[in-house]
């Protein structure tokens, strides 16, 4: 009966479903050996029945099968020959094996590597995996799979997709392979157990990778090719609404005669196995019957080898698991790093005359330098959804003598000390409150890039060594003015209401940062000193397109304003990571003078961002910022500031970028005072910026870029500034 069993699993995997109906469950037929003892003349009796009972319904297969239309060919041999070599499968052969049809995986489009892991375009969109004809697996029986918990590098608002530090690995997309013919194979005992490894490896990627498969079917109606007249149609229905062990494809069929491997009828077995095993667990009275756990035991001795793989494989993980645990850093917390290689230099000329006095700040002087900056961070996850950083810097990137301007700053001059002392840089705590409300907890060093998407992919690197050279590339300098210690709030409305159903996903971000929070002397501390409040409303409203708008308010005791990320330079101390020498002093009035006292100043700023995917290899993105200051006892003064990017990556190999800016970076543009106090000059100063990351690894990228700024200090007396850098960049 075996044989004549197997002969017809060769036709097709529908049979499987009319084998799989009578075995589902041989965990209960021990229990049934004891009452067998007791009663021997019933046992022997109901043996006869059964044996009986499966003979008429293998008849009756076979006289179905015989009217049914003709299913596909696996191989064709001469007709004698066929017929011949089945005879002898079903009567003569001593032992005998499928080799189905094999068919590679279906990979994931390699395209989909090329995309930054955290590009903001992607963050927001919904992924519809559409079926690929012949290149999965048969409709797959569901096999349980552990879940993985990743670490939270970010929990923010709706983002665009943000370039990752490390290259994705890309997918390989292959063809199926023929069709394999019926062929004895030799008895498990003799197989290698790498061969078997491998095509088990093969197996569980097939469809899963393709994304065929659907989630599982809860009535054999859904499936749309499978009619009551099939001849498995009873077989096909017991496995769906009995045992719940069947998936069909995303299109809403089942592809019955598709034919399969035993590797996947391993993994099928081994998922019916485990609902008959709850199934009992649980106690439930719909139990399989004497014939159905029979049949069940043939199939695990004829796949006692596949399932054993299979068991060896979950023991080895576990056991490399275990081993992983044993010696990792920590249980909560995973550490990454960067550490940046800058090989610079200034080729332009005298800078630096400073509009109110005309005093010559800057130098031609500026030599060759080789300088560097790391960063640890310290990733820490007590939930799996929640986010403790804490990050060490140390660095010697000291700004070229360019006088009394910040234009030209690099990323890597962005940092706190430049004498090679280690310092606490960001230290937060991000955690979720619900489904869509994120929290910031920040008490050291916090920028609104933690609390908010600046909306700039690729570019932005949070002053990193992946994106834009220059500090005023990375993001609009709104984001600068302002930070330290506060509390941030992000809520995405998804697709409900007005926000979300007009406009696509959106997300209001609003932040509160205090500079001097740490410090209880008068005028500082978190609520009586230096701060900035932030909101911003983030929309999505296709998959290519994000913008963004904010207002920003800020105070500023005498000399600490600049685009700084609230630093605070104090006074006679001319601060920004951006901008002109003009706008981080409002002509000195910030800073003071001789003659003339450094006074406070309070600011409303406004910022428009935006980034259109014109193609996954052509990214266009800009912004524009107003900023109103009012100094106190004084007068009111303009500072603007806008730039258009364009961002090309993956040109030349997948994980290159090259990038380039344009605009002008933050500069004064009126200034209501006295004529004594607001004689200053306004020369059209611009940036222009060109940068190509060559990734040379996958934790190595090197990036030559230039630097142009065309009248410093927004005074055209001034020479241009070209800096020329050779930035290398180490991730881990």
């Amino acid at each position: 009966m075996s044989k004549f069993l197997w002969s017809y699993l060769l036709i097709s995997p529908a049979v499987l479903g009319a084998t799989l109906v009578v075995s589902s469950s041989a965990m209960a037929a021990d229990a049934q050996q004891a009452a067998d003892a007791l009663n021997p003349a019933v046992a022997k009796a109901e043996t006869a029945e059964t044996s009986e009972a499966k003979l008429n319904a293998l008849a009756a297969v076979s006289e179905t099968t015989a009217a049914s239309e003709p299913v596909e060919e696996i191989s064709q041999v001469a007709g004698n020959e066929t017929q011949a070599a089945m005879a002898d499968v079903a009567t003569a052969a001593p032992e005998s094996a499928i080799v189905g049809a094999n068919t590679a995986p279906a990979e994931a489009n390699p395209q989909a590597a090329s995309q930054p892991t955290s590009e903001a375009l992607a963050a927001v969109e919904t992924t519809v995996a559409q079926p690929v004809e012949n290149s999965a697996p048969a409709a797959q029986l569901e096999t349980p799979a552990p879940a993985a918990t990743a670490l939270p590098e970010q929990i923010g608002a709706v983002q665009l997709e943000t370039p990752a530090p490390a290259v994705a690995e890309s997918a390989e997309q292959s063809l199926p392979k023929p069709a394999e013919s019926v062929a004895q194979t030799a008895g498990p005992q003799e197989q290698n157990p790498a061969t078997t490894l491998e095509q088990l490896n093969q197996y569980s990627t097939e469809g899963a990778a393709g994304g065929e498969t659907e989630g599982q079917v809860t009535s054999v109606s859904q499936l749309s090719d499978v009619r009551p007249t099939d001849w498995a149609f009873q077989a096909l229905q017991s496995l769906v609404e009995r045992y719940g062990c069947i998936a069909g494809y995303p299109d809403g069929t089942f592809r019955g005669n598709r034919a399969m491997t035993r590797y996947e009828f391993a993994a099928g077995l081994n998922a019916c196995l485990d609902k008959v095993s709850e199934l009992i667990r649980g106690g439930t009275g719909n139990f399989a019957t004497r014939d159905d756990l029979a049949a069940l035991q043939r199939l695990q001795e004829e796949f006692a080898a596949e399932l054993a793989t299979l068991r060896g494989r979950v023991d080895a993980l576990e056991a490399r698991t275990s081993e992983l645990e044993a010696n990792q850093f920590s249980t909560t917390t995973k550490l990454t790093g960067e550490a940046i290689f800058a090989l610079s230099d200034d080729f332009g000329g005298n800078v630096g005359l400073f509009g109110r006095d005309e005093r010559r700040l800057g130098s031609d002087n500026n030599e060759a330098v080789f300088q560097q900056r790391v960063r640890l961070n310290l990733n820490t996850s007590f939930t799996g959804r929640d986010l403790l950083l804490t990050r060490l810097q140390v660095g010697n990137g000291r700004n070229f003598n360019l006088g009394a301007t910040s234009e030209g700053t690099q990323t890597w001059n962005v940092v706190g000390r430049t004498d090679n002392v280690v310092a606490l840089d960001t230290l937060l705590y991000k955690f979720p409150v619900g489904q869509r409300l994120n929290v910031s907890l920040i008490a050291n060093a916090g920028v609104w890039d933690d609390i908010m998407p600046t909306v700039n992919p690729y570019f932005e690197d949070f002053d990193g060594g992946n994106g834009a050279l220059s500090a005023f590339g990375q993001r609009n300098p709104i984001y600068r003015l302002g930070g330290g210690a506060g509390i941030g709030f992000d809520y995405a409305f998804g697709g409900r209401g007005l926000l979300g159903g007009v406009f696509g996903p959106t997300s209001l971000s609003f932040g509160y940062l205090a500079s001097n929070a740490a410090s209880p002397v008068k005028g500082a501390g978190l609520l009586n000193g230096d701060y900035a409040a932030m909101g911003q409303l983030t929309f999505t409203p296709g998959r290519n397109l994000q913008v963004a708008f904010n207002y920003n308010h800020g105070y500023f005791n005498r000399g600490n304003f600049g685009f700084d990320n609230g630093l605070g330079n104090g006074i006679d101390n001319l601060g920004g990571f951006t901008g002109t020498g003009a706008a981080n002093s409002l002509n000195g009035l910030s800073e003071g003078f001789d003659g003339f006292g450094a006074r406070k100043v309070v600011t409303n700023s406004y910022g428009a961002q935006a980034s259109l995917r014109l193609s996954p290899r052509f990214i266009l993105g800009g912004w524009a910022g107003l900023t109103n200051a009012r100094i106190l006892g004084i007068g009111d003064a303009k500072i603007w500031n806008y730039a258009v990017t364009l961002a090309l990556p993956d040109l030349g190999k997948e994980g290159n970028l090259l990038g380039l800016v344009v605009g002008r970076e933050p500069y004064l543009d009126k200034l209501e005072a006295s004529s004594s106090l607001r004689s200053f000059r306004n020369d059209d100063s611009y940036h222009v910026e060109g940068f190509y990351k060559f990734q040379l690894s996958d934790n190595i990228s090197v990036t030559p870029g230039v630097i142009w700024v065309t009248n410093p200090n927004q005074d055209d007396r001034n020479d241009d500034i070209i800096i020329g850098t050779l930035r290398t960049t180490f991730t881990f």
